[in-house]
């Protein structure tokens, strides 16, 4: 008997925790932010969401987009997950980012599940006094 409790004990501690939203949310953000930094725009593009991708309709120009639009995405020092919440629409990751001068922004990011994961559907600037103490 005691043999029986010690191997469904380890059967339960050991098996893979599948990762929450959350996660998986912060997995795609992350996977994102890498392959802008290595210039691979092909890469980011697959984290973008269909209405992203159709808006966009190449990874160059998503790519001249973000290097444009979004700078401190683009080439970052930094970046810290703040406040995470689900919507209607998916789910919502704030996160703060040090951008390559040392300033400090706060971005919103909207994420959709889709049949291949979350993927990014926006971001938007927030203000910093949403964030300060």
């Amino acid at each position: 008997m005691r043999l029986l409790i010690i191997i469904v004990c380890f059967a339960f501690f050991s098996a893979p925790v599948n990762p929450g939203p959350k996660e998986d949310v912060h997995e795609t953000i992350t996977s994102q932010l890498q392959a802008f930094l290595k210039d691979d725009f092909e890469k980011a593009f697959t984290y973008a969401s269909p209405s992203i991708r159709s808006m966009f309709r190449s990874p160059e120009n998503f790519g001249r987009m973000v290097r444009t639009g979004y700078p401190m995405v683009w080439r970052y020092q930094e970046v810290t997950f703040l406040e995470h919440r689900k919507d209607s629409r998916g789910r919502i990751q704030d996160i703060q980012i040090l951008d390559q001068k040392g300033k400090v922004h706060y971005l919103r990011y909207f994420l959709t599940d889709t049949s291949s994961g979350w993927k990014i559907s926006g971001v938007e600037f927030l203000e910093p006094a949403d964030y300060s103490a």
